[in-house]
């Protein structure tokens, strides 16, 4: 009980030390809210820039492999000139592949390029046009506000019908409905049968929102879709149950089998997923957790030395009184855990400011930024927890000096 109730005296006395020592409490406690804000808005940045990174990634799917010329990681030793020579994938690949598979539940072939888009005397430039074979739908989730998905037949055929995304719609068409009007596009005329639901910006740049997607069977009339230009490849998902893995090796097998290699030859093709950027990301955002963490330490630091120097102010201002507490039976501890106490209200008060100043960020951040930016329960624990330990740790010289005072000196101090 009398613990607590010295510790009770103790956070009172520093707050109340705040109040009357106003300047020098400001300053003192500068470089504690400086360090603490530096440290968390760090972390809080990187969190945000990682959750909003993960989240796109996952958009990709753990159970998706993307055939393509170029791998997503390379090596130390990377033989650009091997990847260079690669042929690209193509259309009849994809059938085959979906003919062969058995652990594939959908196969469909994409290639991309950007063009400007007109309807009467209105255009886009540089609007990304997909050309997508019939199963893009059944790989990729694509939300349809208005109208429809291609038929399969419409898909064989290679009808001249598009599915715009919302921006499109809104730049062309404003407030009329774009369902069975007509738009040109590199001068063909495309009837568009569907509008995508607005989905917003992403990190990678996948959204819907600026393309015109067409049936590949069209598409290849206008453009060849085995130029390198057009970015060509194969995605393939998974059916349930199985995993990327086994679906990788079934692949090396088609795609080796279908491009005719020897058994000694290389791969030439790359088989992409999602988990090869995450674990890019893991090695990146530790150095940027740890740059992170020496940036603030330094003000961390810094504001240490000020929550001693006010404690050692403390101590030469209380010390008579301190002397009187010893005389009347205080123990020497019960002194040590008073001024320890009272160097950790200290130091708490700065790091709350520093965290106060990290969630005002957050909210200008998120205003003018597309990622979410959140101040986590975790950051805010980890600010109070720093600032108490940088408050024992700073407090703890001043403290044992309070605490071995001799009583009798201490009394008789002017």
């Amino acid at each position: 009980m009398i613990i607590f109730r010295l510790i009770g005296d103790s956070v009172k006395f520093a707050l109340n030390s705040l109040v009357i020592n106003k300047l020098r409490t400001v300053l003192s406690l500068l470089g504690i809210t400086i360090g603490i804000f530096s440290i968390i808005s760090v972390m809080t940045t990187i969190d945000s820039l990682e959750r909003s990174i993960r989240d796109n990634v996952s958009s990709l799917g753990n159970n998706k492999i993307y055939i393509q010329k170029w791998p997503w990681s390379f090596g130390k030793d990377y033989p650009w000139w091997k990847y260079m020579n690669r042929p690209l994938p193509s259309l009849e690949e994809a059938e085959k592949i979906k003919q062969q598979s058995v652990y594939a539940e959908s196969v469909a072939f994409t290639a991309s390029t950007s063009k400007t888009a007109e309807y009467e005397d209105k255009y886009v430039e540089n609007t990304g046009v997909m050309l997508v074979s019939h199963d893009y739908d059944q790989v990729q989730e694509i939300e349809i506000e208005k109208g429809r998905y291609f038929s399969q037949l419409e898909s064989n055929n290679g009808k001249n019908v598009a599915i715009i995304g919302a921006v499109i719609a809104e730049s062309l068409f404003g407030e009329l409905n774009p369902i069975d009007k007509k738009i040109k596009v590199s001068g063909r005329k495309i009837n568009i049968i569907g509008v995508c639901k607005k989905e917003g910006d992403d990190m990678f740049n996948s959204s819907m929102d600026e393309v015109i997607m067409i049936p590949v069977n069209f598409g290849k009339n206008i453009f060849d879709i085995e130029s390198d230009a057009l970015n060509p490849f194969i995605t393939v998902k998974a059916k349930e149950n199985v995993s990327a893995e086994q679906l990788v090796d079934e692949l090396t097998i088609i795609m080796r089998t279908i491009r005719r290699l020897k058994p000694m030859e290389e791969d030439n093709f790359a088989l992409n997923q999602a988990s090869m950027i995450s674990k890019g990301l893991d090695s990146i955002f530790k150095i940027l957790d740890i740059a992170g963490i020496i940036i603030g330490g330094f003000a961390i630091l810094v504001g240490g030395f000020g929550i001693a120097n006010i404690m050692f102010v403390s101590v030469k201002e209380r010390t008579k009184e301190i002397g009187i507490q010893k005389a009347i039976g205080a123990k020497s501890y019960l002194i040590l855990i008073q001024f320890l106490t009272e160097a950790s209200v200290l130091s708490l008060v700065g790091g709350i400011v520093g965290l106060i100043l990290v969630w005002l960020l957050t909210i200008v951040a998120r205003s003018m930024t597309p990622l979410n930016f959140a101040l986590s329960f975790g950051n805010i624990l980890t600010g109070t927890l720093i600032s108490i330990f940088i408050g024992v740790v700073s407090g703890y010289a001043p403290a044992r000096k309070a605490a071995k005072l001799d009583p009798v000196e201490a009394m008789n101090h002017v």
